[in-house]
């Protein structure tokens, strides 16, 4: 059995993210909460993915945003047609790219960043170990 991955981190604004993950990077809400010990929350993936996104927001403590260009999701995806696909659905929901701060990374593919500085890249490539 394949355990989940769950990657949580705090946001000072949940609805501020919800169109990039959502209609950017084509996630599903796969659940939320509201005043759960004084925090919210989204969880957003792919019902059927081996990880998940959650995003919390701790009522009345600023959250900040990332620390640095180089905190990344990195998404491989190794077929054409479905990176293709990926990144006209993120500029059609009105992301478009921005120059990675490592030049590896723009090389085969294309950085995002979110509305809290935190990024995510889509890597026309297959991950090797």
């Amino acid at each position: 059995m394949v355990p989940k991955l769950r990657v949580a981190r705090p946001t000072n604004n949940l609805a501020a993210l919800l169109p990039f993950y959502r209609e950017g990077l084509g996630f599903e809400v796969l659940g939320s909460f509201e005043d759960h010990a004084g925090f919210d929350g989204l969880m957003l993936g792919h019902p059927q993915a081996p990880y998940h996104l959650e995003f919390t927001h701790e009522r009345g403590c600023p959250a900040g945003g990332a620390p640095s260009a180089e905190h990344l999701l990195v998404f491989y995806m190794p077929d054409a047609a479905a990176w293709q696909q990926a990144v006209a659905r993120m500029r059609g929901a009105g992301f478009a790219p921005v120059p990675s701060h490592n030049p590896y990374w723009d090389a085969r593919g294309l950085t995002f960043e979110d509305p809290d500085g935190y990024r995510v890249v889509l890597q026309h490539a297959a991950w090797e170990v």
